[in-house]
Formats: structure tokens, C-alpha cells, sequence
């Protein structure tokens, strides 16, 4: 296989045929690896692009098409697109602090915040962890994802490998939960 052109090979991993996907990441695992180091500046965030790009190679539908450009190109633009988006997330990621529900009871008030305003947030607290008892753990697991750390449905199902579908139902359906175990309490 070391004698086949990129586009062939890149025929044959469209095909599912894992040795292509092999010759491919020999050929190009240092080009990839460098652009995400050089874009990143951390050999771990590095190395989960790498995975990210060759696994966008064995998991796409359109693939390369050589009449486009040089299949070396169309690497580097995935790389390029894939980087992108892993520092976005985590400058978004580090805007958000995830709380778990464990820790909301610590969660500092602000000290203008009359007594009234404390124990209404209070409340709220204890409300909402009761209600996450009736939630699974994916289910709080979405929570925590969409709410507190600010990924969106579609990076979500992503990084789950679901369904779009089946993350926005959970969605719905844990909503419907808490709704139903909390107005209830707010309202008495």
C-alpha cells in the first residue's frame, strides 16, 4: 500500500478498510500532529486532534475528491477546521465553571443580597437537588453539559456519538422532570 496514491487510498478508507487509514497516518501523523502543537501549544490537546482528524477520515461521507486540490490540502484543512473548533471549546470551556449539585449548598452568595433573596436561592437549591434524584446520570450528565458548560445540542452528540435526535428527546424529557418535580414545590 506504500506505493498508492492518497486518493486511492483514501477510496479504500471510505471503504472502511483499515489498512489505508493506517498507510495515511503513517504518511501525515508528524503533519498533523505539528500544525495542531504549533496551533495549540500543548502536546495533549495535540494528540486529541490528531485522533479527532484521522477519526473525521474513517468516519466521513463526502471524502476527498482529487479533482478539488491536492489531497495533502484537504488534510491540513480538516486539521485547520477540527483546531478551530478544540480552542474554541476551550476558551468556552474555560468561561464556565462546572457545579455540581453536590456543591451548590457552597455556592458564595453575594453580600448585598438581602435575607429574603438568600433563602429564596436557598430553597431553590434544595429543590433542584431533590429533583436530580428523579434524572439518570446521562441526564445529569446533559445538564451539566448544555447549562454549565455551554456546549451546544450538536457538540454534544458530537462528543457522545448520538444522535442529534436522541440528545434533544433526553433533553425534553429531563426538562419534563425537573418541571414536573419542581413547579410544584415553587407553586406551595
Amino acid at each position: 500500500m506504500q506505493n498508492w496514491s492518497d486518493a486511492d487510498l483514501m477510496q479504500l478508507v471510505m471503504q472502511k478498510h483499515r489498512p489505508a487509514l493506517e498507510e495515511l497516518y503513517d504518511r501525515y501523523i508528524k503533519l498533523v500532529y505539528s500544525f495542531a502543537l504549533k496551533s495549540t501549544q500543548d502536546e495533549q490537546h495535540a494528540r486529541s486532534i490528531v485522533q479527532a482528524v484521522f477519526t473525521r477520515l474513517w468516519t466521513s461521507e463526502s471524502g476527498y475528491s482529487a479533482e478539488k486540490g491536492q489531497f495533502v490540502n484537504w488534510l491540513i484543512t480538516i486539521t485547520r477546521n477540527i483546531t478551530i473548533d478544540h480552542l474554541r471549546r476551550e476558551k468556552r470551556n474555560q468561561r464556565f465553571v462546572p457545579v455540581s449539585p453536590d456543591k451548590w449548598e457552597h455556592i458564595p452568595d453575594h453580600p448585598a443580597n438581602n435575607p429574603a433573596d438568600v433563602l429564596s436561592r436557598k430553597l431553590i437549591r434544595e429543590q433542584m437537588e431533590q429533583a436530580y434524584k428523579y434524572l439518570s446520570q446521562s441526564q445529569i450528565e446533559l445538564i451539566q453539559s448544555l447549562y454549565w458548560e455551554g456546549y451546544s445540542l450538536t457538540e454534544i452528540a458530537q462528543m457522545r456519538n448520538e444522535p442529534l435526535g436522541t440528545i434533544k428527546s433526553r433533553l425534553h424529557q429531563t426538562l419534563k422532570i425537573l418541571r414536573h418535580h419542581l413547579i410544584p414545590e415553587m407553586e406551595g
